[in-house]
Parts: C-alpha cells; structure tokens; sequence
C-alpha cells in the first residue's frame, strides 16, 4: 500500500506545478486509476473518485495524446 505514495506524490506535484504533468504523472495517474477501479469493484456502493483538479489533468493528456 505504501508503494502508493509515490504515485500520489508525482501526481500532487503535477497538480501544485512543482514539476512537469509529463509521462511519469500519467503513468501515475493510471497505475491509481487501476488501483481505484479494484475499490470500486471490491466496493461497489463506495463512491469515491479523483478530484476535479485531476480530473482536469486527464483531460489535458487526452487533448495532448490527439494533438
């Protein structure tokens, strides 16, 4: 579970502008995604999702994936 930390670190600093929104937050950013949707399945009533300010920076990897 600490192994966890990293990946929130990465993606907080992305979001704070401490360092770049580059591959290694989007990797980060999915390797939680995957993490999330394991809660979900074993939970499924839970509610819990990323924040707005990620869910922003998803969408900026798509429009960056397209471009």
């Amino acid at each position: 579970m600490y192994r966890d930390i990293d990946h929130c670190t990465t993606v907080l600093e992305s979001l704070k502008g401490s360092r770049p929104a580059d591959e290694q937050a989007f990797a980060s950013i999915n390797i939680l995604a995957d993490r999330l949707n394991n809660v979900h399945k074993m939970f499924p009533g839970l509610n819990v999702e990323f924040s707005p300010q990620v869910q922003a920076l998803i969408e900026q990897e798509s429009v960056l994936a397209i471009s």
